[in-house]
């Protein structure tokens, strides 16, 4: 098979290039040429040049801010006006229907969780719907789905159709159309063995191809050639050959048959025979078994075209193959060589969508209807397809025809409106708002309401505001009042207003960011730069986007505060490596270099002295911006790039850190290192036996800090009891006696007060924070605070988390954290001031709850939690209400609400005993009436 180059694919959903002017020095170079003399300064003149151009170079080319150039995205994802109702439907559904349509339900789950934005949930809902399938279709592309959200493609050194060692993503155990009712977390046994050829028997030399004279009794004439064969051999590979020797034609009665006219070869007729013997094909090349799949088609031989079908399929290895051997597999309708070509072109996701050939296999109606001939096209395979093309670029035309062959395949009504809103989505950036309007309209028509607004802003973009505005009035008023209504409905109207719609917005759903901005720029354009700053620090303080970053960095550049600018860029840059500003005309990159020259240069030491001082305050956003600077003059270090990935998780971006992971395994310089780093990779997906291993084998190879920690945080995360404990504490003195800073030992040292503390170990948990504040672990003050509470030291407790307050950046945690420190009034007061900095903190809201159901007080309690879960579905804040409302008779409710819980985590032990409760207590009041 020969062998294909893949084309480079674009790693960022921004891809963008621009290059920096250069300074000319060749006057420079033409003076010493004249002068015959060598100027010894002349780079630090070069240089010199540079930073005056850059230092000329105007930082804001696009001007300040405006509040008619910014709008909020429609999200292209299946939003439902009830999350909770929506998700005890799946639940329920998933609970009662048959095993061929949990596949579909499992989708519908994925989609509809999309918008929360959890990628541990969407892993789930996938992995559910890979054990729930056993045809072959349906299997490859899900274990090429998770593959892809795993993001292996990047790893250096894997090859796509590598086998992980999970049987939910292994490509053989794809292949094999069987159930898969393994554990999310079982292990396959490709790896365990090696294929040595032992069990294949080739066939060579005379007696592989012919049998003795005596057995044969009908020959084959191609040519001038005769292939000796046994008549009733032949006859059982199909029926038309059963008929043709031994029913009424006239080659019943020949010994010798003209097979001249019939489209094959001699070398095939003689493969024909050697497998009507052996029923083996593993002595011929690939283009004799070709030959020998179409011989089958023509003759109705299906036992040799099922041979031919799975021998050529396992001989697909890579892009270059699949794409020879498709089209073959499509003409001659071969089910599992397509399968096995498709599983190797999803696994190649994304960079295979950027070969010309493999869009042509997908995009085209035609393309499609080849596809589902053999049953692949399905509306699974254009959901993966069309998700990873939106997500490379939004507005391609690849995206476009994948989004238009899944509205094709949509059969439900779910289907059909995440098809076309998507479509509608992408429509509408492509600015065809002719189009985007149809495709909202028709989503509308199936009952998917968000479309409605992006019904709306097609219609704005045409000119039609009023319409808009009545659209989202008439939304408003029909259903029960969501935060993206608001939003919507404030980029049709103006004043007082567009002000109040924004307002509600944020109290509805303050994860919103679009409200934040408005505000922000609204108060810029009065020449209120600070209160500009403060207004959209709340949103950062809490969720941290590129966006957000980008306009504070504009901010601070108006003010002059070119230091606060540059920290955001680099921060921003952490999230998002190839992001464009102001409007898409400047690269982030370049405005770094831009700011540079305006602010004082920090050597490598100077970064690491920087570094700890911002670790230690808990300044997340400088923190990344010291340790942007430090890649940018070393960028291979590895080590760098781990504590980024640390930070992003720690910020919540999950993606962003999964990302720097990754790099950080990829520039590794030792195999210890480097498993050390594929372990953080599996425990972050899912893996923690396999975290363990990798964690193992590198202890096993070096010693070394990072991996006994690795090792102590998963078997701490998995279980603690008094063994495991001991052997937790064990590990994490044994980290602390290898080499490392004191960033990373100050963690280590606050995991293991924390296991003395769940031991009763108080006066050692309290000697291990000491230790850790002395190297400036600031949050060790939360454990102390902890062992001052569990020594009845409720003063000295509260004074250590105001400690931590004082000192950390981020505080809403301490400010949760103190109020279980202080009586009720206070408490209540930290707790406002914790959801006030960030309101996706449950625990605020389900303390409130609790307070006021103690106060008999059942209806607000109830509305306490419901405001929060308007916008944050939680397992904890679903699994109380339900409580709520069992103490309150309520228990039709009480079970809607564990559904969805349950739908979040189908094994939370305590919802599970609180549904069955709740669904017997029905039952027996339903009984008494």
């Amino acid at each position: 098979m020969r062998s294909f180059k893949l084309i480079e694919r674009y790693k960022s959903t921004q891809v963008h290039a621009l290059t920096p002017p250069d300074a000319n020095p060749s006057s420079t170079t033409t003076s010493c040429a004249a002068t015959g003399k060598v100027n010894h300064h002349s780079k630090w003149l070069k240089l010199s040049q540079t930073i005056s151009a850059s230092a000329a170079e105007p930082l804001l080319p696009c001007g300040l801010p405006k509040t008619e150039l910014i709008e909020p995205p429609i999200d292209p994802h299946l939003k439902s006006v009830n999350h909770v109702e929506t998700l005890a439907s799946l639940y329920r559904r998933f609970q009662t229907c048959s095993k061929l349509d949990k596949l579909l339900i499992c989708l519908e789950q994925y989609s509809l969780l999309r918008s929360l934005g959890d990628p541990k949930l969407l892993r789930r809902c996938l992995w559910t719907a890979r054990q729930n399938v056993a045809d072959v279709p349906s299997k490859v592309v899900l274990s090429a789905w998770l593959r892809y959200e795993r993001r292996e493609d990047e790893l250096l050194g894997s090859t796509s159709m590598e086998c992980g060692g999970h049987i939910l993503e292994c490509p053989k155990a794809a292949m094999v159309p069987r159930y898969d009712s393994n554990s999310f977390y079982d292990h396959c046994q490709c790896r365990l063995g090696t294929e040595d050829g032992s069990d294949k028997q080739m066939i060579v030399g005379d007696d592989g191809c012919s049998t003795s004279n005596e057995d044969n009794d009908v020959s084959f004439c191609i040519g001038d050639e005769e292939i000796n064969c046994v008549r009733n051999k032949i006859a059982v590979l199909s029926g038309p050959f059963e008929t043709m020797l031994y029913g009424s034609f006239i080659e019943s009665n020949r010994v010798k048959i003209d097979f001249s006219e019939n489209g094959i070869s001699v070398e095939g007729m003689r493969a024909v025979e050697v497998f009507s013997r052996t029923r083996r094909l593993d002595s011929f090349n690939p283009e004799i078994v070709l030959e020998l799949l179409s011989f089958a088609n023509r003759f109705c031989c299906e036992e040799m075209k099922s041979a031919c079908d799975a021998y050529l399929a396992s001989l697909v290895c890579n892009i270059g193959d699949a794409l020879i051997l498709i089209d073959y597999g499509l003409e001659e309708t071969a089910s599992l060589l397509v399968a096995a070509c498709l599983q190797v072109l999803l696994r190649e996701l994304p960079s295979s969508l950027y070969n010309l050939k493999v869009v042509k296999i997908f995009c085209s109606i035609e393309a499609k209807e080849r596809l589902a001939m053999v049953g692949h096209a399905s509306f699974l395979l254009y959901y993966f397809l069309s998700q990873v093309a939106m997500e490379e670029n939004m507005v391609s035309k690849t995206t476009v025809m994948l989004l238009e062959r899944l509205r094709e395949c949509a059969t439900e009504k779910w289907q059909k409106a995440l098809a076309l809103h998507q479509l509608g989505c992408v429509r509408l950036e492509r600015k065809e708002y002719e189009d985007a309007e149809c495709c909202f309209e028709a989503a509308i028509g199936v009952g998917h309401v968000y479309s409605v607004a992006g019904l709306a802003r097609a219609k704005y973009k045409q000119g039609h505001q009023y319409s808009s505005y009545d659209l989202m009035n008439s939304l408003i008023s029909d259903y029960k009042s969501v935060g993206w209504m608001y939003q919507e409905r404030s980029l049709y109207c103006n004043g007082r207003m567009k002000i109040f719609d924004l307002n509600t917005a944020t109290q509805l759903d303050p994860m919103l960011s679009f409200p934040y901005k408005y505000r922000a720029v609204a108060l810029m354009e009065e020449k209120q730069i600070r209160a500009s700053i403060t207004e959209i620090d709340k949103i950062i303080g809490f969720k941290v986007s590129p966006d957000c970053l980008e306009l504070r960095a504009w901010f601070f550049i108006a003010l002059e505060d070119y230091p606060s600018a540059l920290r955001d860029i680099r921060a921003l840059l952490a999230l998002e490596p190839n992001y464009m500003m102001f409007h898409w005309k400047v690269s982030a990159d370049h405005l770094v270099e831009l700011l540079s020259c305006r602010v004082q240069q920090w050597s490598q030491a100077d970064c690491w002295m920087q570094l700890y001082d911002r670790w230690s305050c808990i300044d997340d956003i400088g923190s990344l911006a010291v340790i942007h600077q430090m890649l940018v003059n070393d960028p291979h270090k590895s080590l760098l790039r781990f504590r980024q990935s640390l930070l992003l998780l720690r910020l919540n971006c999950q993606k962003a850190a999964m990302r720097s992971l990754r790099l950080a395994r990829n520039h590794s310089v030792s195999e210890h290192e480097r498993l050390v780093y594929e372990g953080w990779i599996s425990y972050d997906t899912g893996h923690h036996e396999e975290a363990l291993s990798k964690a193992e084998e590198s202890i096993a190879l070096q010693r070394s800090f990072e991996a006994f920690f690795l090792k102590a945080y998963v078997l701490a995360d998995t279980s603690l009891n008094p063994e495991s404990s001991a052997y937790v504490i064990q590990l994490l003195e044994e980290a602390l006696k290898c080499p490392s800073d004191g960033l990373r030992k100050g963690q280590a040292l606050n995991n293991l007060g924390s296991i003395y503390v769940d031991c009763g170990k108080l006066d050692l948990a309290a000697d291990c924070y000491m230790n850790a504040l002395d190297i400036k672990h600031t949050r060790a003050h939360q454990g102390l605070a902890r062992v001052c509470h569990l020594k009845n030291q409720k003063k000295a407790a509260y004074n250590e988390m105001t400690k931590l307050i004082d000192k950390a950046r981020n505080n809403a945690s301490a400010y949760e954290k103190r109020s279980e420190y202080c009586d009720r009034e206070m408490a209540m007061n930290d707790l406002s001031m914790a959801t006030r900095l960030d309101p996706l903190r449950t625990y605020p809201y389900r303390y409130r709850a609790a307070v006021l159901m103690d106060d008999q007080k059942e209806t607000e309690a109830v509305e306490e939690l419901t405001r929060a879960l308007a916008f944050k579905p939680d397992l904890q804040m679903l699994h109380l209400r339900a409580a709520f409302y069992e103490s309150m008779s309520n228990f039709i409710s009480a079970i809607q609400d564990c559904e969805a819980a349950l739908c979040l985590d189908p094994n939370h032990t305590d919802t599970l005993d609180l549904y069955k409760r709740a669904r017997d207590e029905a039952a027996t009041h339903q009984q008494q009436k």
